[in-house]
């Protein structure tokens, strides 16, 4: 197997401190500086998996990079340069504590909610009488509390939110907005691609200067899920499962595995050969979505290449 970037431990010019999230390493630098490097870590039902997936943080963090380009003249984002293709660059922002998760169609958690009988979700209503899979009348807006390191995040409704003062109203409202014109333009870049954007969510953060832009990812299949287009009034009508591109189908061979995250249950192991298919699933995700031929890095010395791609940025700043 290729080389992967499972850890770092940089000390970058400047450096003030380092946050290890499931997947991305945050570094934060002086003159309000944050540096994000996408690794190679695989996590699902927040657990991150023992192995690294090759490619991988090359994969999102480009995707993430094209998507913020494609939708910056509608909701202002974090995102100064990418340096290297494992790293983004941005403003430093105070992020809200919840994450807004947009669903277009009854997919995922939602359809295992639904599944078990619920109707409601974060406060909203999901129609009686859908079959999984199928699309909301309206896409649903469904946020989750931003978990801590090890911690899941949880469903939470906008009253909720508002009520325990976890965001403030006015701020609120920008955020229900900018998810509704995210989606919207995310919609119409998967179409273009014969895809259909299912669910996704989107994290914000607000400046010093108390400006609310995007941060983190966008549009990934770690973010979101995707159906292909072609074939999917036939599938469902014929109760067959959609063709998709997500990380869904790492949760699926979990569950099949007998795995959800949930307490006593023991990760099950994955081969190198199992880890092979899942770096060329990604690499097929970021071809179809991005519509461009993925080029993989040069992986022989990873934390190398990083480390003298953000040095030579840094010293244009």
């Amino acid at each position: 197997m290729s080389n992967t970037l499972t850890q770092t431990n940089f000390n970058f010019p400047g450096q003030k401190s380092v946050y290890h999230g499931k997947v991305r390493e945050v570094y934060t630098l002086e003159n309000d500086i944050l540096l994000m490097v996408a690794t190679d870590r695989l996590s699902a039902f927040d657990v991150v998996m023992p192995k690294g997936v090759p490619f991988k943080g090359q994969i999102l963090n480009q995707i993430a990079t094209k998507m913020m380009q494609l939708t910056q003249e509608i909701v202002p984002n974090w995102l100064l340069a990418t340096p290297d293709p494992n790293v983004a660059i941005g403003v430093a922002c105070e992020p809200f504590k919840v994450e807004m998760v947009i669903r277009g169609y009854m997919s995922g958690h939602a359809a295992r909610e639904y599944k078990a009988g619920k109707r409601i979700l974060c406060g909203v209503d999901m129609p009686d009488g859908m079959k999984q899979n199928d699309a909301f009348p309206m896409p649903i807006i469904t946020p989750a509390t931003k978990a801590e390191q090890g911690d899941h995040d949880e469903d939470i409704s906008r009253e909720d939110i508002l009520k325990r003062g976890i965001v403030s109203v006015d701020d609120y409202m920008v955020l229900e907005d900018y998810t509704k014109k995210l989606f919207k333009r995310g919609t119409e870049i998967a179409a273009a691609q014969g895809l259909i954007l299912v669910d996704t969510k989107y994290e914000f953060g607000k400046t010093k200067e108390g400006k609310i832009v995007l941060i983190d990812e966008i549009h990934t299949p770690d973010s979101s899920r995707y159906f292909y287009a072609e074939g999917y009034q036939e599938r469902q009508q014929n109760d067959e499962s959609q063709k998709q591109l997500s990380k869904e189908f790492v949760r699926q061979w979990l569950i099949q595995n007998g795995f959800q995250g949930l307490e006593g249950q023991q990760l099950p192991e994955m081969s190198d050969g199992y880890i092979e298919t899942v770096s060329h699933r990604y690499i097929e995700l970021y071809e179809n979505i991005t519509g461009d031929a993925f080029i993989k890095a040069d992986v022989s010395e990873i934390e190398s290449r990083i480390e003298n791609n953000v040095l030579s940025y840094l010293k244009t700043l």
